[in-house]
């Protein structure tokens, strides 16, 4: 085994994981970290491979003790994310069902409209000296909305749902704490009753909402969803629908006020908006870590996984193999030859992807059209995670 020389909590490799990335990658392919009990695959070619190989799946085990986190591992045995098929191409075609309905084209004025509000007043209250946190400012509130209006929810619940959501997705992280695990359960339990109810208020009064179409939707065959994957689908997609999407909106604000020669040839040419948000999603990926369980013996990259054993595509890594990218540490927005497998790759591909899309061009397309100057008021702070990558804060100074 070929120990891999990475520690995933040194705050170092947190603050910036791709010069540890670019090291281990010269080493081994995949390589076996110790603390974490798994393989890590680093380059483009095994971590794609990872996600792609139907003999690697997504086995969820409930977080035990089970009294101790029942919502929590409700959450997830009813999820698409943690299924594999058939059960996952079952819950996978209901849930398609209802977004080809046509919610995510139908938002798309009504999401441009609110990114150049959000950017309005982020301008007025800047007035050009002042730095804002466009974090708190639009990237956290933009996808929020969003999905909120997707699901139906009534404006007065919207502030719940963002810190519901963050508490959940920290269980996502290595060496959590006590109080950080309480808080998620806390999070999830208050979250799931709140969309059991939300669930029966549509069966009543159907709407031109998500989640009324997420009652009511039957596919060919006939069947439906449960209500627990219904009330579990609903957290999914705010959950992955709008953390990677604040995520991406931080980092790829921050990575183009660094790299002013980009920002300045998007504004020239506004036409490079939907390459550049692929190209922000790779240079400074939301996700960093997949893990998948090999169901039987793989062999991947030199080594095998033994069936149990845990392997993880280190999509960050994966995103700046040379093998793969051109000067791969170097933002350009016009980059065409883009693979990136920031929404992952194969049946788990991101379902939400088309929307996490508008949103992010949107939200960047506003910055650009209704400023003329953006600069880094202070050094944006990192949240300080390894395996969702985003910033607490990101203050700007913004001049029309």
């Amino acid at each position: 085994m070929t120990p891999a020389p990475v520690d995933l909590s040194d705050p170092a490799v947190v603050a910036d994981p791709y010069p540890a990335f670019a090291r281990a990658r010269s080493q081994a392919p995949v390589q076996w970290h110790e603390a974490l009990g798994l393989w890590l695959a680093f380059t483009h070619a095994e971590a794609n491979a990872v996600l792609r190989d139907r003999r690697l799946g997504r086995i969820w085990s409930d977080k035990a003790p089970a009294e101790r986190f029942e919502s929590f591992n409700l959450i997830h045995r009813n999820a698409i994310l943690e299924m594999e098929p058939p059960d996952h191409t079952r819950l996978r075609r209901l849930v398609s069902a209802a977004f080809a309905r046509g919610h995510v084209e139908r938002l798309r004025p009504w999401v441009e409209d609110l990114a150049r509000s959000l950017v309005d007043d982020l301008v007025e209250r800047s007035a050009g000296t002042e730095p804002v946190d466009v974090l708190s400012g639009m990237a956290e509130e933009l996808p929020v909305a969003v999905i909120a209006e997707l699901l139906g929810v009534p404006e007065a619940d919207r502030p719940l749902l963002r810190p519901w959501s963050n508490a959940i997705v920290k269980m996502y992280e290595y060496g959590r704490t006590t109080a950080i695990e309480d808080a998620a359960e806390r999070a999830a339990d208050e979250f799931v009753a709140y969309l059991r109810e939300l669930a029966a208020d549509r069966r009543k009064h159907l709407g031109d909402d998500l989640v009324s179409h997420l009652v009511s939707v039957r596919d060919a065959e006939g069947d439906r969803l449960t209500e627990d994957e219904l009330v579990t689908t609903c957290i999914l997609l705010l959950n992955a629908g709008h953390e990677a999407t604040v995520n991406v909106s931080g980092n790829g604000l921050l990575a183009l006020l660094e790299h002013p020669d980009q920002l300045r040839r998007l504004r020239e040419d506004p036409g490079l908006l939907p390459t550049a948000i692929e190209e922000l999603m790779r240079f400074d990926s939301p996700l960093q870590l997949f893990e998948r369980t090999a169901t039987e013996d793989v062999e991947l990259g030199g080594i095998t996984v033994q069936r149990g054993q845990k392997i993880a595509a280190l999509l960050g890594s994966a995103n700046h193999d040379p093998a793969v990218f051109a000067d791969p540490g170097t933002l350009d927005v016009g980059r065409t030859e883009n693979p990136h497998i920031s929404f992952g790759a194969g049946v788990h591909f991101c379902i939400g992807a088309p929307l996490a899309r508008v949103e992010l061009q949107a939200s960047f397309g506003a910055l650009l059209e209704r400023t003329s100057h953006l600069e880094l008021g202070r050094p944006a702070r990192r949240r300080p995670e390894f395996v969702i990558r985003g910033l607490r804060d990101l203050p700007v100074v913004l001049a029309r």
